[in-house]
Protein backbone atom coordinates (compact mmCIF):
# COMPACT_ATOMS: atom_id res chain seq x y z
CA UNK A 1 0.00 0.00 0.00
CA UNK A 2 1.32 3.81 -0.90
CA UNK A 3 0.82 6.63 1.28
CA UNK A 4 1.20 10.39 0.87
CA UNK A 5 0.33 13.42 2.37
CA UNK A 6 -1.05 16.52 1.12
CA UNK A 7 -2.34 19.65 2.42
CA UNK A 8 -5.54 19.71 0.78
CA UNK A 9 -9.37 20.32 1.21
CA UNK A 10 -11.68 17.00 0.75
CA UNK A 11 -14.00 18.48 -1.53
CA UNK A 12 -11.42 18.93 -4.14
CA UNK A 13 -10.23 15.35 -4.15
CA UNK A 14 -10.61 13.46 -7.11
CA UNK A 15 -10.49 10.33 -5.16
CA UNK A 16 -12.38 7.00 -5.51
CA UNK A 17 -13.51 7.32 -2.05
CA UNK A 18 -13.06 10.72 0.56
CA UNK A 19 -13.38 9.35 4.28
CA UNK A 20 -14.61 12.12 6.64
CA UNK A 21 -15.44 11.55 10.32
CA UNK A 22 -19.00 11.76 12.13
CA UNK A 23 -19.49 12.72 16.04
CA UNK A 24 -22.10 11.35 18.10
CA UNK A 25 -24.70 12.47 17.23
CA UNK A 26 -24.88 13.29 13.97
CA UNK A 27 -22.04 15.90 14.28
CA UNK A 28 -19.75 16.62 11.15
CA UNK A 29 -16.35 16.96 11.93
CA UNK A 30 -14.63 19.67 9.84
CA UNK A 31 -13.91 17.32 6.99
CA UNK A 32 -17.47 16.25 6.79
CA UNK A 33 -18.64 19.64 7.06
CA UNK A 34 -16.97 21.08 4.00
CA UNK A 35 -18.13 18.05 1.86
CA UNK A 36 -21.76 18.40 3.30
CA UNK A 37 -21.47 22.20 1.99
CA UNK A 38 -20.43 21.25 -1.73
CA UNK A 39 -22.92 19.02 -1.21
CA UNK A 40 -25.74 21.35 -0.93
CA UNK A 41 -26.51 19.67 3.28
CA UNK A 42 -26.92 16.17 1.31
CA UNK A 43 -24.15 14.24 3.88
CA UNK A 44 -26.76 16.14 7.10
CA UNK A 45 -29.90 15.23 5.15
CA UNK A 46 -28.74 11.64 5.40
CA UNK A 47 -27.78 11.36 8.79
CA UNK A 48 -31.03 13.41 9.80
CA UNK A 49 -32.64 10.70 8.36
CA UNK A 50 -31.56 8.11 10.25
CA UNK A 51 -29.18 6.29 8.58
CA UNK A 52 -26.42 7.34 10.61
CA UNK A 53 -25.57 8.53 14.33
CA UNK A 54 -21.56 8.47 14.52
CA UNK A 55 -21.51 5.73 16.74
CA UNK A 56 -17.97 4.10 17.17
CA UNK A 57 -17.56 1.15 14.78
CA UNK A 58 -20.60 2.45 12.80
CA UNK A 59 -19.65 3.53 8.96
CA UNK A 60 -21.52 4.65 5.83
CA UNK A 61 -20.58 4.37 2.64
CA UNK A 62 -22.13 7.16 0.42
CA UNK A 63 -22.02 6.83 -3.69
CA UNK A 64 -22.48 9.40 -6.19
CA UNK A 65 -22.77 12.66 -3.79
CA UNK A 66 -24.21 16.10 -5.78
CA UNK A 67 -21.43 18.24 -6.94
CA UNK A 68 -18.49 16.24 -5.14
CA UNK A 69 -14.99 14.67 -7.52
CA UNK A 70 -14.84 11.74 -5.32
CA UNK A 71 -17.19 8.38 -6.69
CA UNK A 72 -17.90 8.15 -3.57
CA UNK A 73 -17.56 9.35 0.70
CA UNK A 74 -16.94 7.01 3.63
CA UNK A 75 -18.60 8.37 6.90
CA UNK A 76 -16.42 6.63 10.00
CA UNK A 77 -18.44 6.79 13.23
CA UNK A 78 -16.01 8.38 16.31
CA UNK A 79 -18.54 8.04 19.71
CA UNK A 80 -19.01 11.05 21.86
CA UNK A 81 -16.58 13.83 21.00
CA UNK A 82 -15.75 14.55 24.95
CA UNK A 83 -14.81 10.86 24.85
CA UNK A 84 -12.50 11.07 21.81
CA UNK A 85 -8.80 9.69 22.14
CA UNK A 86 -5.93 7.81 21.38
CA UNK A 87 -8.25 4.56 21.27
CA UNK A 88 -11.14 6.06 19.50
CA UNK A 89 -8.45 7.28 16.89
CA UNK A 90 -7.17 4.44 15.82
CA UNK A 91 -10.60 2.34 16.18
CA UNK A 92 -11.99 4.81 13.31
CA UNK A 93 -8.98 4.56 11.67
CA UNK A 94 -9.17 0.54 12.14
CA UNK A 95 -12.95 0.71 10.55
CA UNK A 96 -12.13 2.82 8.08
CA UNK A 97 -9.76 0.13 6.34
CA UNK A 98 -12.06 -2.24 7.49
CA UNK A 99 -14.76 -0.53 5.24
CA UNK A 100 -12.42 0.28 2.52
CA UNK A 101 -11.40 -2.64 1.77
CA UNK A 102 -15.71 -4.14 1.16
CA UNK A 103 -15.29 -1.68 -1.62
CA UNK A 104 -14.23 -1.56 -4.64
CA UNK A 105 -11.84 1.54 -4.02
CA UNK A 106 -8.30 1.29 -5.61
CA UNK A 107 -7.35 4.92 -3.52
CA UNK A 108 -8.68 6.69 -0.68
CA UNK A 109 -8.18 10.07 0.45
CA UNK A 110 -8.04 9.96 4.21
CA UNK A 111 -9.51 13.22 6.63
CA UNK A 112 -8.95 12.04 9.86
CA UNK A 113 -5.91 13.38 11.43
CA UNK A 114 -7.43 16.72 11.39
CA UNK A 115 -9.79 15.84 14.30
CA UNK A 116 -8.88 17.01 17.13
CA UNK A 117 -7.09 14.85 19.94
CA UNK A 118 -5.91 15.41 23.00
CA UNK A 119 -1.98 15.50 23.63
CA UNK A 120 -1.65 14.24 20.07
CA UNK A 121 -0.23 16.27 16.73
CA UNK A 122 -1.01 15.32 13.38
CA UNK A 123 2.56 13.76 13.29
CA UNK A 124 0.99 10.99 15.92
CA UNK A 125 -2.27 10.24 13.79
CA UNK A 126 -0.40 10.26 10.65
CA UNK A 127 1.98 7.40 11.92
CA UNK A 128 -0.79 5.61 13.84
CA UNK A 129 -2.81 5.52 10.56
CA UNK A 130 -0.11 3.89 8.69
CA UNK A 131 0.58 1.16 11.08
CA UNK A 132 -3.07 0.50 11.46
CA UNK A 133 -3.41 0.66 7.70
CA UNK A 134 -0.85 -1.58 7.07
CA UNK A 135 -2.31 -4.54 9.60
CA UNK A 136 -5.64 -4.25 8.35
CA UNK A 137 -4.07 -5.78 4.85
CA UNK A 138 -1.33 -8.12 6.82
CA UNK A 139 -2.49 -12.09 5.50
CA UNK A 140 -0.37 -14.83 6.83
CA UNK A 141 -1.42 -17.51 4.03
CA UNK A 142 2.26 -18.81 2.66
CA UNK A 143 1.49 -21.75 4.33
CA UNK A 144 -1.64 -22.42 2.38
CA UNK A 145 -1.88 -24.21 -1.13
CA UNK A 146 -4.69 -21.82 -2.11
CA UNK A 147 -3.62 -18.28 -1.56
CA UNK A 148 -7.30 -16.40 -0.91
CA UNK A 149 -8.31 -14.57 -4.16
CA UNK A 150 -10.55 -11.70 -3.01
CA UNK A 151 -8.02 -9.76 -1.44
CA UNK A 152 -7.83 -5.62 -0.99
CA UNK A 153 -8.14 -3.49 -4.11
CA UNK A 154 -7.12 -0.50 -1.89
CA UNK A 155 -3.30 0.63 -3.29
CA UNK A 156 -2.95 4.23 -2.75
CA UNK A 157 -3.90 5.91 0.60
CA UNK A 158 -3.69 10.30 0.76
CA UNK A 159 -3.18 11.18 4.17
CA UNK A 160 -5.53 14.72 4.00
CA UNK A 161 -4.16 17.49 6.02
CA UNK A 162 -6.51 20.55 5.71
CA UNK A 163 -5.33 23.85 5.68
CA UNK A 164 -1.73 23.28 6.40
CA UNK A 165 0.71 25.49 4.93
CA UNK A 166 3.82 25.25 8.12
CA UNK A 167 6.78 23.39 6.13
CA UNK A 168 8.23 22.08 9.46
CA UNK A 169 5.20 20.06 10.40
CA UNK A 170 4.69 19.09 6.80
CA UNK A 171 8.25 17.81 7.17
CA UNK A 172 7.16 16.33 10.58
CA UNK A 173 4.29 14.27 8.91
CA UNK A 174 6.32 13.18 6.33
CA UNK A 175 9.04 11.78 9.02
CA UNK A 176 6.24 10.14 11.14
CA UNK A 177 4.53 8.31 7.83
CA UNK A 178 8.21 6.59 7.18
CA UNK A 179 8.59 5.62 11.01
CA UNK A 180 4.80 3.91 10.58
CA UNK A 181 6.04 2.42 7.85
CA UNK A 182 9.10 1.43 9.45
CA UNK A 183 7.24 0.28 12.19
CA UNK A 184 4.87 -1.55 9.84
CA UNK A 185 7.73 -3.44 8.64
CA UNK A 186 8.77 -4.66 11.38
CA UNK A 187 6.09 -5.75 13.25
CA UNK A 188 5.00 -8.15 9.89
CA UNK A 189 8.53 -9.75 10.20
CA UNK A 190 7.74 -10.58 14.28
CA UNK A 191 4.10 -11.87 12.93
CA UNK A 192 5.24 -13.69 9.63
CA UNK A 193 8.05 -15.38 12.21
CA UNK A 194 5.51 -15.78 15.05
CA UNK A 195 2.85 -17.61 12.67
CA UNK A 196 5.41 -19.37 10.73
CA UNK A 197 4.82 -23.42 12.35
CA UNK A 198 6.94 -25.02 14.77
CA UNK A 199 8.68 -27.74 12.59
CA UNK A 200 9.50 -24.57 10.25
CA UNK A 201 10.24 -21.79 12.10
CA UNK A 202 13.44 -23.51 14.13
CA UNK A 203 16.36 -21.98 16.02
CA UNK A 204 18.18 -22.73 12.63
CA UNK A 205 15.65 -20.85 10.64
CA UNK A 206 15.69 -18.07 13.44
CA UNK A 207 19.81 -17.79 12.88
CA UNK A 208 18.86 -18.17 9.04
CA UNK A 209 16.85 -14.95 9.23
CA UNK A 210 19.14 -13.00 10.94
CA UNK A 211 21.73 -13.68 8.91
CA UNK A 212 19.33 -12.28 5.75
CA UNK A 213 18.60 -9.24 7.96
CA UNK A 214 22.44 -8.82 8.17
CA UNK A 215 22.86 -9.12 4.37
CA UNK A 216 20.00 -6.76 4.15
CA UNK A 217 20.91 -3.65 6.03
CA UNK A 218 24.59 -4.70 6.34
CA UNK A 219 24.65 -5.32 10.09
CA UNK A 220 26.93 -7.76 12.03
CA UNK A 221 25.58 -10.99 12.72
CA UNK A 222 27.30 -13.80 14.87
CA UNK A 223 25.78 -17.30 15.41
CA UNK A 224 26.71 -19.38 18.57
CA UNK A 225 26.48 -22.99 18.30
CA UNK A 226 25.96 -25.32 21.35
CA UNK A 227 29.70 -26.08 21.25
CA UNK A 228 30.70 -22.24 21.16
CA UNK A 229 27.88 -21.75 24.08
CA UNK A 230 29.09 -25.10 26.03
CA UNK A 231 32.73 -23.19 25.89
CA UNK A 232 31.65 -20.12 27.36
CA UNK A 233 30.15 -22.17 30.10
CA UNK A 234 26.20 -21.76 29.05
CA UNK A 235 25.21 -24.37 31.37
CA UNK A 236 21.46 -22.83 32.23
CA UNK A 237 20.53 -22.43 28.14
CA UNK A 238 22.13 -25.81 27.44
CA UNK A 239 20.19 -27.31 29.59
CA UNK A 240 16.61 -26.15 28.22
CA UNK A 241 17.77 -27.45 24.83
CA UNK A 242 19.18 -30.92 26.11
CA UNK A 243 15.75 -32.73 24.84
CA UNK A 244 15.85 -31.15 21.67
CA UNK A 245 17.22 -32.66 18.39
CA UNK A 246 16.90 -29.26 16.80
CA UNK A 247 20.38 -27.60 17.51
CA UNK A 248 20.17 -24.61 19.81
CA UNK A 249 21.40 -21.22 18.83
CA UNK A 250 22.60 -17.81 20.38
CA UNK A 251 22.02 -14.99 17.77
CA UNK A 252 23.47 -11.65 17.99
CA UNK A 253 22.92 -8.87 15.28
CA UNK A 254 24.94 -5.36 15.90
CA UNK A 255 23.70 -2.39 14.24
CA UNK A 256 25.91 0.69 14.55
CA UNK A 257 24.50 3.85 13.55
CA UNK A 258 26.54 5.96 15.72
CA UNK A 259 30.16 6.00 16.68
CA UNK A 260 31.57 2.84 18.26
CA UNK A 261 32.65 4.81 21.44
CA UNK A 262 28.63 4.92 22.43
CA UNK A 263 27.68 2.65 24.66
CA UNK A 264 24.61 0.23 23.04
CA UNK A 265 21.48 -0.50 23.63
CA UNK A 266 20.83 -4.32 24.03
CA UNK A 267 17.45 -6.29 23.11
CA UNK A 268 17.10 -9.49 24.42
CA UNK A 269 14.78 -11.75 22.92
CA UNK A 270 13.48 -15.05 24.20
CA UNK A 271 13.45 -17.70 21.42
CA UNK A 272 11.83 -20.88 22.22
CA UNK A 273 10.49 -22.06 18.68
CA UNK A 274 8.21 -24.38 20.57
CA UNK A 275 7.63 -25.10 24.24
CA UNK A 276 5.79 -28.77 25.40
CA UNK A 277 7.39 -28.12 28.83
CA UNK A 278 9.61 -30.51 28.59
CA UNK A 279 9.01 -33.35 31.22
CA UNK A 280 6.89 -30.90 33.39
CA UNK A 281 4.86 -31.78 29.85
CA UNK A 282 2.18 -28.83 29.28
CA UNK A 283 -1.81 -29.84 28.82
CA UNK A 284 -2.62 -31.18 25.68
CA UNK A 285 -4.96 -27.91 24.91
CA UNK A 286 -4.17 -25.43 23.01
CA UNK A 287 -0.61 -26.62 22.86
CA UNK A 288 -0.28 -25.45 19.42
CA UNK A 289 0.23 -22.17 20.74
CA UNK A 290 3.38 -22.85 22.22
CA UNK A 291 4.69 -21.68 18.98
CA UNK A 292 4.03 -18.35 19.87
CA UNK A 293 6.71 -18.26 22.80
CA UNK A 294 9.63 -17.46 20.53
CA UNK A 295 7.56 -14.11 20.03
CA UNK A 296 10.29 -12.17 22.12
CA UNK A 297 12.88 -13.49 19.71
CA UNK A 298 11.12 -12.21 17.15
CA UNK A 299 10.35 -8.48 18.04
CA UNK A 300 13.95 -8.28 18.97
CA UNK A 301 14.28 -8.70 14.83
CA UNK A 302 11.29 -6.82 14.03
CA UNK A 303 12.60 -3.47 15.98
CA UNK A 304 15.84 -4.22 14.41
CA UNK A 305 14.43 -4.47 10.68
CA UNK A 306 12.40 -1.19 11.27
CA UNK A 307 15.37 0.77 13.12
CA UNK A 308 17.78 -0.18 10.55
CA UNK A 309 15.24 0.87 7.42
CA UNK A 310 14.75 3.97 9.25
CA UNK A 311 18.72 4.35 9.84
CA UNK A 312 18.34 5.67 13.53
CA UNK A 313 21.39 7.08 14.42
CA UNK A 314 21.82 4.44 17.36
CA UNK A 315 23.64 1.97 18.30
CA UNK A 316 21.85 -1.48 18.97
CA UNK A 317 22.64 -5.03 19.61
CA UNK A 318 20.12 -8.07 19.64
CA UNK A 319 20.49 -11.11 21.67
CA UNK A 320 18.61 -14.00 20.64
CA UNK A 321 18.99 -17.29 22.68
CA UNK A 322 16.86 -19.99 21.23
CA UNK A 323 16.34 -23.79 21.31
CA UNK A 324 12.94 -25.72 21.49
CA UNK A 325 12.29 -27.22 24.98
CA UNK A 326 11.13 -30.63 24.29
CA UNK A 327 10.92 -33.86 26.40
CA UNK A 328 13.13 -36.92 25.72
CA UNK A 329 15.68 -39.32 27.45
CA UNK A 330 18.35 -36.18 27.14
CA UNK A 331 15.80 -33.87 28.71
CA UNK A 332 16.46 -32.03 32.17
CA UNK A 333 14.55 -33.26 35.05
CA UNK A 334 13.03 -31.15 37.83
CA UNK A 335 15.67 -31.24 40.62
CA UNK A 336 18.91 -31.09 38.13
CA UNK A 337 21.15 -28.71 39.20
CA UNK A 338 22.83 -26.33 36.39
CA UNK A 339 25.51 -24.06 36.47
CA UNK A 340 24.68 -20.67 34.21
CA UNK A 341 27.45 -18.28 32.42
CA UNK A 342 27.27 -16.49 35.46
CA UNK A 343 28.76 -18.66 37.40
CA UNK A 344 25.41 -18.90 39.70
CA UNK A 345 23.63 -22.12 40.35
CA UNK A 346 20.24 -23.08 39.39
CA UNK A 347 18.21 -26.07 40.48
CA UNK A 348 14.86 -26.91 37.85
CA UNK A 349 11.97 -27.34 40.03
CA UNK A 350 9.82 -27.23 36.76
CA UNK A 351 11.45 -27.49 33.38
CA UNK A 352 8.37 -25.26 31.95
CA UNK A 353 9.86 -22.79 33.55
CA UNK A 354 12.41 -22.73 31.28
CA UNK A 355 12.40 -18.62 29.48
CA UNK A 356 14.88 -17.42 32.23
CA UNK A 357 17.11 -20.52 31.85
CA UNK A 358 18.27 -19.46 28.52
CA UNK A 359 17.78 -15.50 29.42
CA UNK A 360 20.09 -15.43 32.32
CA UNK A 361 23.17 -16.88 30.01
CA UNK A 362 22.01 -14.11 27.51
CA UNK A 363 21.96 -11.47 29.78
CA UNK A 364 25.04 -12.12 31.06
CA UNK A 365 26.44 -12.77 27.37
CA UNK A 366 25.34 -9.23 27.04
CA UNK A 367 28.10 -7.59 29.71
CA UNK A 368 30.51 -7.71 26.99
CA UNK A 369 28.69 -5.23 24.70
CA UNK A 370 29.50 -2.42 28.17
CA UNK A 371 25.65 -1.58 27.63
CA UNK A 372 24.16 1.68 28.41
CA UNK A 373 20.42 -0.13 28.94
CA UNK A 374 19.50 -4.46 28.13
CA UNK A 375 15.89 -4.98 28.14
CA UNK A 376 14.57 -8.34 27.49
CA UNK A 377 11.43 -9.59 25.77
CA UNK A 378 9.45 -12.52 26.67
CA UNK A 379 6.40 -14.66 26.63
CA UNK A 380 7.88 -15.70 30.09
CA UNK A 381 4.79 -16.45 32.66
CA UNK A 382 1.01 -17.32 32.44
CA UNK A 383 0.52 -15.08 35.65
CA UNK A 384 1.06 -11.97 33.35
CA UNK A 385 -1.51 -12.89 31.62
CA UNK A 386 -4.16 -13.30 34.94
CA UNK A 387 -2.56 -10.45 35.92
CA UNK A 388 -3.07 -7.77 32.70
CA UNK A 389 -4.90 -9.73 30.43
CA UNK A 390 -4.27 -9.26 26.89
CA UNK A 391 -4.02 -5.44 26.94
CA UNK A 392 -0.81 -4.78 28.56
CA UNK A 393 3.15 -5.59 28.37
CA UNK A 394 4.44 -6.30 32.02
CA UNK A 395 7.31 -4.29 32.69
CA UNK A 396 9.74 -4.68 35.75
CA UNK A 397 12.55 -3.00 35.93
CA UNK A 398 16.22 -2.01 38.25
CA UNK A 399 16.16 1.76 37.05
CA UNK A 400 13.28 3.96 37.67
CA UNK A 401 14.48 6.42 34.83
CA UNK A 402 14.52 3.60 31.71
CA UNK A 403 11.19 2.28 33.68
CA UNK A 404 9.25 5.90 33.31
CA UNK A 405 10.96 5.98 29.27
CA UNK A 406 9.84 3.07 28.49
CA UNK A 407 6.06 3.66 29.75
CA UNK A 408 6.14 7.23 27.95
CA UNK A 409 7.34 5.13 24.77
CA UNK A 410 3.98 2.54 25.66
CA UNK A 411 1.78 5.69 25.54
CA UNK A 412 3.83 7.30 22.66
CA UNK A 413 3.33 4.46 20.65
CA UNK A 414 0.02 3.26 21.49
CA UNK A 415 1.36 -0.04 22.59
CA UNK A 416 0.63 -0.22 26.13
CA UNK A 417 2.47 -1.78 29.05
CA UNK A 418 2.14 -1.32 33.38
CA UNK A 419 4.54 -1.57 35.52
CA UNK A 420 5.13 -4.24 38.11
CA UNK A 421 7.21 -3.91 41.40
CA UNK A 422 10.51 -5.79 41.92
CA UNK A 423 11.04 -5.35 45.38
CA UNK A 424 13.36 -7.56 47.38
CA UNK A 425 10.88 -8.97 49.26
CA UNK A 426 10.13 -11.32 46.26
CA UNK A 427 13.29 -13.08 46.31
CA UNK A 428 12.66 -14.97 48.98
CA UNK A 429 10.55 -16.84 46.92
CA UNK A 430 13.42 -17.98 44.91
CA UNK A 431 15.66 -19.83 47.58
CA UNK A 432 17.12 -22.96 47.38
CA UNK A 433 18.09 -25.23 49.85
CA UNK A 434 20.52 -26.99 47.16
CA UNK A 435 21.78 -24.00 44.87
CA UNK A 436 22.09 -20.64 44.66
CA UNK A 437 18.83 -20.13 43.72
CA UNK A 438 15.39 -22.11 42.57
CA UNK A 439 14.09 -21.44 38.83
CA UNK A 440 10.61 -20.77 40.47
CA UNK A 441 9.46 -19.09 43.50
CA UNK A 442 5.63 -20.53 43.84
CA UNK A 443 2.15 -20.05 42.14
CA UNK A 444 2.27 -15.94 43.97
CA UNK A 445 3.56 -12.93 42.24
CA UNK A 446 5.17 -15.17 39.44
CA UNK A 447 5.44 -12.49 37.13
CA UNK A 448 7.53 -11.06 39.40
CA UNK A 449 9.15 -13.72 40.68
CA UNK A 450 10.21 -14.79 37.38
CA UNK A 451 11.81 -11.12 36.87
CA UNK A 452 13.67 -10.92 40.39
CA UNK A 453 15.08 -14.27 38.62
CA UNK A 454 16.59 -12.28 35.58
CA UNK A 455 17.26 -9.35 37.91
CA UNK A 456 19.85 -11.64 39.61
CA UNK A 457 22.15 -11.79 36.14
CA UNK A 458 21.25 -7.71 35.77
CA UNK A 459 23.37 -6.68 38.39
CA UNK A 460 26.03 -4.77 35.99
CA UNK A 461 23.71 -2.51 33.93
CA UNK A 462 20.90 -0.42 33.58
CA UNK A 463 18.10 -3.47 32.79
CA UNK A 464 14.44 -4.01 32.27
CA UNK A 465 11.83 -7.40 31.59
CA UNK A 466 9.16 -6.47 29.04
CA UNK A 467 6.71 -9.73 29.92
CA UNK A 468 4.85 -10.34 26.81
CA UNK A 469 2.74 -13.38 27.29
CA UNK A 470 -0.57 -11.88 27.14
CA UNK A 471 0.02 -9.69 24.35
CA UNK A 472 2.37 -11.45 21.93
CA UNK A 473 -0.14 -13.44 20.09
CA UNK A 474 -4.60 -13.55 19.83
CA UNK A 475 -5.86 -16.86 20.30
CA UNK A 476 -9.35 -17.90 18.69
CA UNK A 477 -10.68 -17.26 15.58
CA UNK A 478 -8.23 -14.69 15.11
CA UNK A 479 -5.19 -16.49 16.26
CA UNK A 480 -2.12 -14.95 15.26
CA UNK A 481 1.11 -13.43 16.20
CA UNK A 482 0.51 -9.43 17.27
CA UNK A 483 3.53 -8.06 16.20
CA UNK A 484 3.80 -6.54 19.91
CA UNK A 485 5.96 -5.12 21.27
CA UNK A 486 7.72 -3.56 18.22
CA UNK A 487 6.13 -0.39 18.22
CA UNK A 488 7.23 0.00 21.89
CA UNK A 489 10.42 -0.44 21.41
CA UNK A 490 10.78 1.11 17.78
CA UNK A 491 9.11 4.29 19.93
CA UNK A 492 11.46 3.88 22.95
CA UNK A 493 14.75 3.96 20.09
CA UNK A 494 13.08 7.00 18.38
CA UNK A 495 13.37 8.80 21.51
CA UNK A 496 16.54 8.01 23.07
CA UNK A 497 17.80 9.47 19.62
CA UNK A 498 15.46 12.24 20.19
CA UNK A 499 17.14 13.27 23.19
CA UNK A 500 20.93 12.49 21.75
CA UNK A 501 19.98 15.22 19.52
CA UNK A 502 18.69 18.41 21.87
Amino acid sequence: MKFSIKSENPEKQRSACVVVGVFEPRKLTDAALAMDKISNGYIGGILHSGDMEGKTGSALVLHNVPNTLCERILLVGLGKEGEFGDKGYRDAVRTAFKTLHETGAADAALFLTGIPTEKRDNAWKISQTVIVAMESIYRFDRLKSKVEENKPRLREVNLGIMNSGNQAELAANEVAMQQGLAIAEGMNLAKDLGNLAPNICTPTYLAEQAAGLAKTYKLKVTILEEKDMENLGMGSLLAVARGSRQPAKLVVLEYWGRAKKDKPVVLVGKGITFDTGGISLKPAAEMDEMKYDMCGAASVLGTITAIARMRLPINLVGIIPTTENMPGGNATKPGDVVTSMSGQTIEILNTDAEGRLILCDALTYAERYDPETVIDIATLTGACVIALGHVATGLLSNDEELAEELMHASSQAADRAWRLPLWDDYQEQLKSNFADIANIGGRAAGTITAACFLSRFTKKYRWAHLDIAGTAWKSGKEKGATGRPVPLLTQFLVGRTMKKTL
